[in-house]
C-alpha cells in the first residue's frame, strides 16, 4: 500500500473512533482536556496497534496464502466495508454511557480496534512497511477521535449512519482496488 492508500485506511479506521468520541464529546462538560485526550491516546494506541496483530498472525501462514493474497485482501476489505455500511442501518437499543475511567478506556479501545486488527492482515499480504501504517493509523485516529470529541456539541443532530457509510465506501473501494 502506498501513503494515499495508508491514509484512506486510516480515514477508515479512524472514523469509528470519530463516532465513539463524539458520543462522549456530547456528555462531558467538566474536564474535558482531560477527558478527551484520554480517549483520543487509548484510540491511538488501539488502532496503531492492533494492526501487529493481524500481521504476526498472518506471518504465520503467510507461505500458505501468498498465492491468493489479492482475494484474501480484497474479501477482508469488502467484508468490513459492507459491515460499516449494514451497521449504520441497524437500529439497537441505546448503549449505556459509561464514563471515561480505564476500564471503559479499554473497552472502547478494543472495540473500535477490532477493524485495525483484522487490517494488520492485508498489510502483511501488500507488503507494506509496519511501522508506517501503525503510525499513520494511530496518528489519524487520535486525531479523529479529537475532531470527534470537541465537535461533539456543535454537530449535536449530525446522523452517525453516514460517517459509517463513507468508511464502508472506502473499504470497499480499497477492496476493489486490490484486484487492480
Amino acid at each position: 500500500m502506498d501513503i494515499i492508500d495508508l491514509c484512506l485506511l486510516s480515514f477508515a479506521l479512524g472514523l469509528d473512533c470519530l463516532v465513539v468520541s463524539f458520543s462522549q464529546g456530547l456528555i462531558f462538560v467538566k474536564n474535558r482536556r482531560k477527558n478527551s485526550l484520554k480517549l483520543a491516546v487509548t484510540m491511538g494506541l488501539f488502532q496503531g496497534l492492533m494492526p501487529i496483530i493481524g500481521y504476526v498472525a498472518a506471518n504465520k501462514v503467510y507461505d500458505f496464502i501468498v498465492p491468493y493474497s489479492k482475494w484474501i485482501v480484497f474479501t477482508i476489505f469488502f467484508v468490513l466495508g459492507l459491515n460499516f455500511i449494514l451497521e449504520s442501518f441497524r437500529k439497537g437499543e441505546k448503549e449505556e454511557i459509561c464514563r471515561i475511567g480505564f476500564g471503559c478506556l479499554i473497552a472502547l479501545g478494543i472495540a473500535t480496534g477490532i477493524d485495525a486488527l483484522v487490517s494488520g492482515v492485508t498489510l502483511k499480504l501488500t507488503s507494506t512497511v509496519l511501522l508506517n501504517a501503525c503510525l499513520i493509523i494511530g496518528a489519524g485516529s487520535f486525531i479523529m477521535s479529537q475532531i470527534g470529541f470537541w465537535s461533539g456539541n456543535v454537530l449535536k443532530n449530525l446522523q452517525t449512519r453516514y460517517l459509517h457509510i463513507l468508511g464502508g465506501l472506502i473499504l470497499i473501494g480499497l477492496a476493489l482496488k486490490a484486484l487492480i
